[in-house]
C-alpha cells in the first residue's frame, strides 16, 4: 500500500473527500516530522512509539576500495510497534 492508497482508504472509512483525507494525512505526518525534528517521541496507543535515536560515530569501510572512513554521529527516526499492532500481524 502506498500513499496514494492509504488516502484513498482513509477518504472512504471516514466519509469525506480525498482531498480532506490527504490533508489530514499530511497534518499527521507533518506533525509527526516536526515533533521528532524537536526530539520529542511521539506515541500512539496501540499502533506504537515513533523516536529519535543517536548514532555513535564509528569508523566504516568504503566496499570499493577498502579504505577506512569515518562515519560521524547521528539522529535517526526509530518506530516501536505497539501492542496492537504486534497482535494484528
Amino acid at each position: 500500500m502506498n500513499k496514494t492508497d492509504l488516502v484513498d482508504r482513509i477518504a472512504q472509512e471516514a466519509g469525506i473527500t480525498k482531498k480532506q483525507a490527504k490533508d489530514a494525512f499530511e497534518a499527521v505526518t507533518g506533525g509527526i516530522t516536526e515533533s521528532l525534528g524537536k526530539g520529542e517521541s511521539v506515541t500512539i496507543i496501540g499502533f506504537g512509539t515513533f523516536s529519535v535515536k543517536q548514532r555513535a560515530a564509528r569508523t566504516g569501510i568504503n566496499p570499493q576500495t577498502k579504505a577506512k572512513m569515518k562515519i560521524a554521529a547521528k539522529k535517526v527516526p526509530k518506530f516501536t510497534a505497539g501492542a496492537g499492532l504486534k497482535g494484528a500481524v
